[in-house]
């Protein structure tokens, strides 16, 4: 068996900065830190931190008052920041600087009185804060999935209207979404790209490239991760014989009794490398050879930290 590693795979840079965020926030308060949802979408991310002391909520109101609460890389709705006040909470925000955009454009429409499309995912985090920036009751936001659900779509003013997207969907998929709701509304306005951010569309190009190259696929990333099943997906609709595993102990021997010659890893942004690692070492038990790396993209984007986010007397006052 030989193995080939997708390039770019693992953490972005809004991945890396969210951790980083907790793990500062530890070593700076010496004492519990709560965060809103998971931080990031990985178990063995969220494993750790535990294990570090970090309590993690689905609900604000879970948190007892004056306490230090950290919003997850997906982003929180206004109605959500207005109760962490209430509360008097610490909020450390660890949104990705790529989700805080849509808002900024989103809470722009609303202001505007500006009627609103969102293609994402229903019930994924991130859709929730996205739709939760649109507080206008004079108009409307409406969240759409499908080509179906754009021909079921009723707009009041089609001559002013904005479309925006969530930053994790596939790439393929929402481009056919954009196309027909361009069709339908001639005069829709939105992104000169879509929202989808450089990690997803990078990871996605990658994995593409990669199924021409292997049998067999394996998508490390949890099954909640948004990013890690748009993986799975494109690989599973290029024909390659694909699983999605969060860890090595998902993986089952009876995966590899076809003929699998050639087999590719690939990560999703909120996997870490050490789960890479782990599968690679897994499968050179197998008889599996030394991985070979793909060329790729390299990836730049670093997202600092504001170094009056952990200014004490900067939150307090």
């Amino acid at each position: 068996m030989n193995i080939i590693l997708s390039n770019p795979r693992g953490f972005c840079a809004g991945v890396k900065r969210a951790i980083l965020i907790v793990e500062q926030a530890l070593k700076i308060y010496k004492k519990t830190i709560y965060v809103k949802h998971e931080i990031v979408h990985n178990q063995y991310i969220i494993n750790q931190l535990r294990l570090k002391g970090v309590i993690f909520v689905e609900n604000i109101l879970e948190i007892p008052d004056y306490s230090i609460v950290v919003f997850s890389a997906h982003g929180v709705s206004k109605k959500t920041l207005q109760k962490a006040k209430k509360k008097q909470l610490i909020i450390l925000n660890a949104i990705c600087p790529l989700v805080q955009k849509v808002h900024t454009e989103v809470s722009k429409s609303s202001k505007q009185s500006i009627e609103t499309i969102l293609i994402g995912h229903k019930e994924h985090p991130e859709v929730k804060g996205i739709l939760g920036q649109y507080t206008n009751k004079k108009s409307q936001i409406h969240l759409i999935q499908s080509v179906e659900d754009v021909k079921n779509l009723y707009i009041k003013n089609n001559q002013k209207l904005n479309f925006f997207t969530q930053t994790t969907l596939s790439i393929i998929n929402t481009k056919k979404i954009i196309s027909a709701l361009k069709n339908k509304f001639p005069h829709i306005s939105g992104p000169y790209k879509e929202d989808i951010c450089y990690a997803t569309t990078n990871r996605q190009k990658a994995v593409y490239k990669l199924s021409k190259k292997v049998n067999m696929i394996l998508v490390i990333g949890s099954k909640n991760s948004s990013n890690s099943n748009r993986l799975a997906e494109l690989s599973r609709e290029t024909g390659t014989y694909t699983q999605l595993i969060d860890s090595v102990s998902d993986i089952k021997k009876e995966w590899f009794k076809k003929n699998i010659n050639y087999i590719g890893i690939t990560a999703g942004a909120s996997a870490p490398e050490i789960l890479v690692q782990e599968v690679i070492q897994y499968l050179k038990k197998l008889g599996a050879k030394q991985p070979i790396e793909m060329l790729g993209i390299k990836e730049t984007m670093n997202f600092k930290i504001s170094r009056k986010m952990f200014d004490i007397n900067n939150i307090l006052n």
